[in-house]
């Protein structure tokens, strides 16, 4: 495949804050940068060369963009698969719609990752009271039952954990395809942020650990507290895992690591991740740049880590009592302040990240949680 070199142009479907931080590292290389999406002033729009503002299934509007760009990307999943088979016709796509058709949906992708032999939990598929009450005999209590497509941020998920609980949470699917998945006792959740080139070539960050809040992702940590062959083990996984799937791009591998110490992936995310925001910071080439070298056939970056790092995620819970104080935050020196541009701060919305850097992973954990807690000004009574 030939490169697509600095100076061309790249689309990105999706308009948030991922978008956002491959334009900067993007344009930071030469490149022109294209969004598309329903909304205007967006956080890619505001540091991309053009902003399409239409409907994802516009379909015309997609191949009016599409033309004019050398390759297409996307920096979330919910693209329609009519939109990507409309700009693939006109650009490359990568990662490719057989990828994402796969990703979006929560019952296709563990059926992939069980059918290739990747360790998973027991799911079963939902379409029915009947086939709940079925699937809960066969994978018992407690379990969790999830929409099978489109969700994100722990949204469309409901616990099971006594037979009571079973008709609340199939009427939370609202009519909706499920996915029922025994539930995980895990020791802690790790991710491996990945990389693909068009060559088969592969890169990766090593083993994240991630803390949530609320089922969004609150803090990661690199490097992992993990032995080592956990490690090489999960990064085996994610090798396999992009391989098997055909990715050229970045792809998250997300995994429950059990007491017991096994790793059981649990969902995958084909681009880049709100775990591996420290790489903006903290790597030789972080995820975004990567993403771009690799879904433009140019060579890998290198995926070092300079100092051990933490990313603690900003919520629009913070901005409550007002702005929050950004001079407290930053009066470390080893705390990067990353803002997405959005207006409207509301609970729960990511609204930015903290990056911290220290000589140890705990350190660097403490630095970004400390900084988060500056930010909040005392109430005024």
């Amino acid at each position: 495949m030939n490169p697509i070199l600095p100076g061309a142009t790249v689309g990105v479907l999706g308009s948030g804050q991922l978008g956002r931080m491959f334009a900067i590292a993007a344009r930071r290389m030469g490149y022109r940068v294209h969004t598309f999406s329903p909304d205007s002033d967006t956080p890619t729009g505001q540091v991309s060369d053009k902003e399409y503002e239409h409907a994802y299934d516009d379909l015309d509007a997609v191949r009016e963009f599409a033309r004019g760009v050398s390759v297409v990307t996307f920096e979330f999943e919910n693209v329609p698969a009519a939109s990507v088979e409309a700009a693939a016709a006109l650009a490359p796509v990568r990662p490719s719609g057989s990828v994402l058709h796969t990703t979006q949906h929560r019952l296709r992708e563990k059926t992939f990752l069980s059918k290739h032999g990747f360790p998973v939990t027991a799911f079963r598929h939902v379409t029915s009271p009947e086939s709940l009450a079925s699937g809960l005999a066969e994978v018992g209590y407690p379990a969790v039952l999830k929409t099978a497509g489109f969700g994100y941020d722990g949204k469309g998920q409901t616990r099971i954990d006594s037979e009571r609980d079973a008709a609340g949470a199939y009427a939370a699917l609202g009519g909706r395809e499920g996915v029922l998945e025994a539930f995980v006792d895990f020791e802690r959740e790790v991710s491996v942020v990945a990389a693909r080139g068009t060559g088969g070539e592969f890169a990766h960050y090593g083993v994240v650990e991630n803390a949530h809040s609320r089922h969004i992702l609150d803090l990661s940590v690199a490097p992992a507290d993990v032995d080592a062959g956990t490690a090489r083990e999960a990064v085996s996984i994610a090798r396999a895992v992009l391989e098997t799937l055909g990715v050229f791009g970045v792809t998250c591998v997300e995994f429950f690591l059990t007491k017991a110490g096994r790793l059981l992936v649990n969902e995958l995310a084909p681009r880049p991740h709100n775990s591996g925001h420290f790489t903006f910071d903290a790597s030789v080439t972080s995820q975004f740049e990567q993403q771009l070298r690799a879904v433009c056939g140019l060579p890998l970056g290198s995926t070092e880590l300079l100092r051990p790092a933490a990313m603690a995620n900003l919520l629009g819970d913070l901005w409550q009592d007002g702005e929050p104080d950004w001079r407290a935050a930053l009066s470390s020196p080893d705390v990067k302040l990353h803002l997405y541009g959005k207006t409207d701060a509301r609970p729960g919305r990511k609204m930015g990240h903290l990056t911290a850097l220290a000589s140890t992973p705990s350190e660097a954990a403490r630095a970004a949680l400390d900084a988060r807690a500056s930010l909040k000004r005392p109430r005024v009574l």
